[in-house]
């Protein structure tokens, strides 16, 4: 008994200086000078910099911008949306206005003919006219409200396509299931026409994508999906995956990063029935928001290259993501996958999480972060 105290006693203090270490190695959110001293232990490419775009933007997640330079935020555990202005110019924002609030998980966001679409939970609604009205928004028009109502990977992304339908993604409501018989939508990406008429389903076989985009060149559809939880460490591997038609199928919930049947429900299908993904990504990075950059400020090798935004692993011992990272093409095919901007992860802990990319018609990078409440910009030269 006396050998198990001790023992017990040499693992709580191993315990405590790992946490302590931990706790010492980042810099506390909340405490910022003006300069964005946090921002210095932030790893560039040589010849990039990091900013501040806009604090206070509590839980920012998914982004979007208006021809006229208004960005719009969505959040999730918030529930509020943000119109932010730079009112004179200066690549910093002058101006944070709570659009909305008290909404369901209003994660997504997209912008259209003068109005701003947003997705909640369960329904997708529209304020018209909103830039005319940013301090006293309209009551939304509510496009669908029949999504289902799961929390559980329930918060959305959406984006108007090059067809000009919107696309809505509905996760599967689970780490692992298969709901395919019980509600088709589950698993899937959607589209409708903005008045939300047409609506039908893209692709099959997706647990959760919170992050797509088109190939500027081919207009073909790319996206991130985050892979299960609880088969260990290092599988499988969030994906990068590539839709060019309707009617595709990405394999969940019987295969992963293509090539892993499911334990519980691989059984029922092969791998070879589905679309591999185009390029595996980290195990339990939490892939979420992306983008082909379309700028001209970086320099020309970095031109219709993706940009992915990974909120971090929960899932894994050694925690990883909690970075931006840069997917590399030759001739449209993904040939190398490598970090482009990390360091909000220090040690065992994060001070800031990034949720989505966007570029900016200046060429720069902006990066939401929901934990850190802010938008960073990254420019070059």
């Amino acid at each position: 008994m006396k050998g198990s105290k001790i023992i017990f006693g040499v693992f709580v203090a191993i315990v405590l200086i790992f946490a302590a270490y931990a706790v010492l190695r980042i810099v506390p959110i909340g405490v910022c000078n003006e300069n964005g001293a946090e921002l210095e232990s932030i790893k560039l490419p040589p010849g990039f910099s990091i900013d501040y775009y806009a604090q206070d933007v509590e839980n920012a997640r998914s982004m979007t911008l208006s021809p006229n330079g208004t960005l719009f935020v969505g959040s999730r555990g918030a529930g509020k949306v943000y119109a932010i202005l730079d009112r004179n110019n200066d690549s910093k924002a002058d101006e944070v206005i709570v659009l909305a609030e008290g909404l369901d998980s209003p994660n997504g966001v997209a912008f259209r003919n003068g109005s701003l679409y947003v997705a909640e939970i369960s329904r997708i609604i529209r304020y018209d006219n909103i830039e005319a009205r940013l301090e006293n928004p309209p009551e939304p028009v509510v496009l669908n409200d029949s999504f289902p109502s799961d929390r559980a990977h329930g918060w959305k992304y959406i984006k108007f396509g090059p067809d000009g339908k919107l696309y809505v993604p509905v996760g599967m409501p689970c780490n692992i299931c298969n709901k395919e018989g019980e509600d088709e939508r589950y698993g899937t990406i959607t589209r409708m026409e903005p008045d939300g008429s047409q609506f039908e389903i893209y692709a099959k076989g997706i647990r959760n994508t919170v992050g797509f985009d088109w190939n500027p060149e081919t207009k073909e559809l790319w996206f991130t999906d985050n892979g299960r939880d609880w088969l260990g460490d290092n599988i499988p591997p969030d994906e990068l995956n590539r839709a060019p038609e309707k009617g595709m199928h990405f394999g969940f919930p019987y295969c992963h990063g293509g090539d892993i049947p499911d334990p519980e429900f691989g059984e029922l299908r092969n791998c070879s029935e589905f679309t591999p993904p185009e390029m595996k990504l980290g195990p339990h990075v939490a892939a979420l928001g992306m983008t082909f950059y379309t700028g001209t400020m970086f320099p020309e090798e970095y031109r219709n290259q993706i940009f992915i935004a990974e909120h971090g692993s929960w899932n894994r011992k050694i925690p990883i993501g909690y970075r931006v990272t840069l997917v590399r093409l030759e001739n449209g095919t993904p040939v190398s996958y490598e970090p482009f901007a990390e360091g909000w992860l220090q040690g065992l802990a994060a001070w800031g999480r990034p949720v989505d990319v966007l570029v900016m018609p200046d060429g720069a990078l902006l990066v939401s972060d929901d934990k850190n409440n802010a938008i960073y910009r990254i420019s070059y030269g």
